[in-house]
């Protein structure tokens, strides 16, 4: 632990800022230094100790489906969930994530409630530090040939069945998938409920974003790297001035599209 005494104060502020846990040592030291700007210091610090300990309560909560498994005999738990469902555009892209028992990652959430950055964080240490994950896809023909439903099942089917590790139960966010023989658990916001859901929520995200950016470039002027192909009024602009391109679901922007005798992918008029 660094002499508090000899540090001036803007260096003692640096130095404990970045340090990811406080002792009680070291809480200990700050509290005897009668510097009002190291007592201003120790404020933010034991609020910030406060906040960690709050965000491990939360995400002890989220373990509490998965420990309820384990206790019944299951050992290899996946998490399931998908993004994209409701989009006028590009593909549903579904997650299968298995954690290890002693995982944690501060902020893990529902991956709507996510900041952009910290999602994208969190699902590069998903993939690091997970026991196995995998994506599965469901294109806009999929989605529109059998309806955005049995789409994001096979999306989900395939990322369970590309597992390199195959589960012996799944918690799925409110879904059963078809054609995997193991237990299932749907349960409903299950992205908010399970620490395994969470993580494939962020995964599914993250994976369908990029894929939304690059297929922004293929099909510029629409704005997909912006909106990720949700019904926001800069999108139905452009759908109103371009029509829709080979990415749109059909199925979706009948409502918002009129196209007598359009083949699939071309234009026509809103």
């Amino acid at each position: 632990m660094p002499d508090f005494k000899r540090m001036a104060v803007p260096e003692l502020k640096e130095w404990l800022l970045s340090q990811a846990e406080v002792s009680d040592e070291v809480l200990l030291a700050l509290r005897g230094d009668r510097r009002k700007g190291v007592q201003r210091i120790l404020v933010r610090v034991e609020r910030r100790i406060i906040r960690q300990g709050a965000e491990r309560q939360r995400i002890a909560a989220l373990w509490r489906y998965e420990q309820d498994l384990w206790l019944k005999g299951y050992q290899t738990i996946a998490g399931v969930d998908e993004a994209g469902r409701g989009p006028l555009a590009g593909p549903v892209v579904a997650a299968a994530v298995i954690l290890p028992a002693d995982w944690y990652a501060g902020g893990i959430n529902d991956s709507k409630l996510v900041p952009e950055n910290t999602r994208n964080g969190l699902a590069e240490r998903i993939k690091k530090e997970s026991l196995a994950w995998a994506i599965g896809i469901a294109q806009r023909d999929v989605i529109d040939r059998d309806n955005i439903l049995q789409a994001t099942l096979k999306a989900m089917q395939q990322a369970v069945h590309s597992l390199t590790i195959q589960p012996d139960c799944l918690i799925i966010d409110a879904l059963r998938i078809p054609g995997v023989s193991c237990t299932q658990l749907p349960l409903i916001r299950g992205d908010g409920l399970s620490i395994s859901v969470a993580a494939a929520s962020i995964l599914a995200k993250v994976t369908r974003d990029r894929l939304m950016v690059d297929l922004d470039r293929q099909f510029p002027g629409y704005g997909f790297a912006r909106h990720k192909g949700y019904p926001t009024p800069d999108h139905l602009d452009a759908l109103r001035r371009m029509g829709p391109c080979a990415i749109h679901r059909q199925s979706f922007i009948r409502k918002f599209i009129h196209q007598p005798n359009a083949p699939d992918g071309q234009t026509g008029h809103l």
